[in-house]
């Protein structure tokens, strides 16, 4: 028999996308729309999102929380919550248009945030790990509120939905950053929800995945050792928490934390060069908890850059281009084709090579 395109399980689905600019310029928020609307057939309407960076320039100092709320009880007692814990520079609902698609939305609002002085220093943690709790607690805590973006100068954007749906939802070509992701989602083993939709977000860092974990369980319980908490219904929250823990609290650079998360074979490292050999050993070893196994492509947004990883095996696609500053990274070549029809050139990264794209001369979008 036939089967025609949404009557079969597609276990490659999801699609990612990216873009930086890295001379700092801005970018619209409608770049990625059209970027992710190529691949509309890799996603089946369960959830969509966009993450950018540089789209709060006026409040820049500030924490860019976003929430989710199911009823006013719940937006109650979290602010309650944030008024204790922070000084509220600014807040209000975020705008967003009727999209038929869209059903069932919850209360959306979005709050500039800074540690209050005495409470940062009662705690006796630095300013991130401050913040970081305080997000937790709410997410863990507070029954029908959810905090789904938390860094600086950023902001995640997600629903349930087409992710060209979502983008039109929140009104994204009225937002300048100077990178963005996107994500299509094709959910097999979870359930689509508001909070499950990609990207997922914890301080600056983002992530937007395509694949399956098969080691979820184990990074899990290592992870949450160091007090994260995976309540998310989703593989992909437990990625975002790796690569916080590795490169925040760890101290990581992002190459050593890419050879964690899709560290090579022993037999491969066996074949490198005495320094790279030793380094390889030791991340295995520090860390074997943290590896990643499963086909995955993944997108991690952080201040300043993008890098796109693929599984050590790749079995999932990915692709990167370059056009005079701009950088690129897609699932397929007809998302970066559509936003840059000629690029200066275009590769397929191999298993587990990371590739980083930064603003040049530093952060300072």
């Amino acid at each position: 028999m036939l089967l025609k395109e949404g009557e079969f399980r597609n276990p490659s689905g999801c699609a990612i996308s990216g873009v930086i600019d890295r001379s700092g310029k801005k970018i619209s928020g409608q770049c990625m729309i059209d970027s992710i609307a190529t691949m509309h057939d890799r996603s089946n309407g369960l959830g969509g999102g966009f993450a950018g960076y540089g789209i709060y320039p006026d409040f820049k100092d500030f924490y860019a929380f976003h929430l989710f709320y199911d009823n006013a009880s719940s937006q109650h007692e979290a602010e309650e919550f944030l008024k204790q814990h922070f000084e509220i520079a600014y807040y209000s609902p975020i705008q967003t248009r009727k999209v038929a698609s869209i059903k069932d939305e919850p209360l959306i609002f979005r709050y500039f945030v800074s540690p209050l002085p005495r409470k940062l220093e009662a705690s006796q943690l630095d300013e991130s790990e401050y913040v970081a709790r305080c997000v937790f607690h709410i997410n863990t805590t507070v029954k029908g509120a959810f905090i789904f973006s938390s860094g600086k100068n950023m902001g995640i954007f997600k629903a349930v939905g087409f992710p060209e749906d979502v983008g039109r939802f929140y009104k994204l070509e009225e937002y300048e950053g100077y990178s963005w992701t996107c994500h299509g989602r094709y959910p097999t083993n979870t359930p689509g929800w508001w909070g499950g939709a990609h990207p997922f977000g914890l301080l600056d860092y983002s992530i937007v995945h395509n694949g399956e974990i098969s080691s979820y369980d184990a990074n899990r319980r290592y992870i949450e050792m160091f007090g994260y908490k995976c309540n998310l219904q989703t593989d992909t929250e437990v990625i975002t928490y790796i690569f916080d823990f590795l490169l925040r609290k760890k101290g990581l650079t992002l190459q050593e934390a890419a050879k964690v998360v899709a560290a090579s074979f022993w037999s491969t490292i066996e074949t490198k060069g005495e320094e790279d050999r030793a380094q390889e050993q030791l991340l295995r070893r520090m860390f074997p908890e943290l590896l990643i196994t499963g086909p995955f492509s993944i997108i991690l947004g952080f201040h300043g850059g993008l890098m796109a990883l693929n599984d050590r095996l790749k079995l999932r696609s990915m692709v990167c281009a370059e056009k005079g500053d701009k950088a690129y990274i897609a699932s397929e070549e007809c998302a970066i084709r559509v936003i840059e029809p000629s690029v200066d050139t275009i590769y397929s990264p191999a298993g587990g090579e990371a590739v980083i794209y930064t603003l040049k001369g530093g952060v300072n979008a």
